[in-house]
């Protein structure tokens, strides 16, 4: 199992002297102490709204946001990521949980056809700032940029101001970056995608959150991955979970994004919460274990089924 020590966190340079501590507390916290991530995405419920929380093959309960928060509650995850506004209405029941707040979102509704991407910030630093002063437990904020978009130069700019910020008070920042737009002919072109991974450490960011690539070029997706996560050098690199698949098949793409891609974790919504509670909790931990201990997928798979338990620290119990 990957552990690290503080002595070991490489703190950005913009991190201020007074914030330090904060920033190692919040990257050990999200981390579990490995340096991987295990992010909880829940900030489709404006990305995709209500589309990826009811209908034919999701648990009913997906409907009811408070499921977002009992799964995180119950799992095992490195953070919940979601809207400040879903955040600060849950979050006092859910004081233990950590939590990364998403600063820009928007609809699925107009398609790249009618106009290119662009994902508005929707609140100030401050305002989240304010939030963790009245004891909400945020250890980082998360910006989405559509590179290729016509408005991508207004997003890269927001997120450069975004990061330093978030530094400067010792919050992690993790970035979502997709090739999309009228320009980009092949969202998950290989090349795109290790490109996205460098702007994300230009900009500073301590994770990147990028589409694994499509298999080419006689090579697997995950082998392929291995040229974005080299490309993304010191900020760790972590993909996107997709729509919700097999239990076993995502975790053998996960493990292998990890031991063959060298991802830095992953970062997956749908799969999980699309799921009844208790499903999807040992999915929270099956996920875990291969994350934060680099279970085998059989071993990981035996979590997810509930044959043998996994705790944060990734000893059985």
């Amino acid at each position: 199992m990957p552990t690290i020590t503080a002595k070991e966190v490489r703190v950005p340079a913009d991190v201020l002297p007074e914030a330090r501590d904060t920033y190692l507390d919040n990257y050990l916290s999200a981390t579990r102490a490995t340096g991987r991530l295990m992010l909880y995405a829940c900030d489709q419920k404006i990305e995709h709204m209500n589309g990826d929380f009811f209908g034919e093959g999701i648990a009913p309960e997906d409907n009811d946001p408070e499921h977002l928060f009992r799964i995180g509650s119950r799992g095992t995850v490195g953070v919940l990521a979601a809207q400040r506004g879903l955040i600060a209405r849950y979050a006092a029941d859910y004081p233990q949980i950590n939590y990364l707040v998403k600063m820009n979102s928007k609809t699925n509704l107009v398609g790249t056809k009618q106009d290119d991407p662009y994902s508005p910030l929707l609140y100030s630093l401050e305002s989240v700032l304010l939030m963790r002063e009245a004891g909400v437990k945020i250890v980082g904020v998360g910006y989405t940029i559509y590179l290729g978009s016509e408005y991508e130069s207004t997003m890269m700019s927001e997120a450069g101001e975004l990061i330093a910020e978030a530094h400067a008070a010792g919050l992690l920042v993790v970035l979502w970056i997709y090739p999309r737009g009228k320009a980009v002919a092949d969202e998950k072109d290989a090349d795109l995608i290790a490109g996205a991974a460098g702007v994300a450490l230009c900009l500073g960011a301590d994770f990147v959150k990028v589409n694994p690539p499509k298999a080419g070029e006689g090579s697997t997706s995950a082998e392929l991955l291995a040229r974005a996560s080299e490309a993304a050098g010191r900020t760790g690199l972590v993909c996107a979970g997709g729509s919700t698949v097999d239990a076993e098949r995502f975790l053998t793409q996960l493990y292998e994004q990890i031991h063959v891609g060298g991802a830095a974790g992953n970062a997956t919504g749908r799969n999980i919460h699309q799921r009844p509670l208790d499903e999807a909790v040992r999915l929270t931990k099956a996920i875990s274990a291969i994350t934060l201990a680099d279970y085998e997928i059989q071993r990981a798979l035996a979590v997810f089924e509930g044959k043998e338990d996994f705790d944060p620290q990734g000893t059985p119990v």
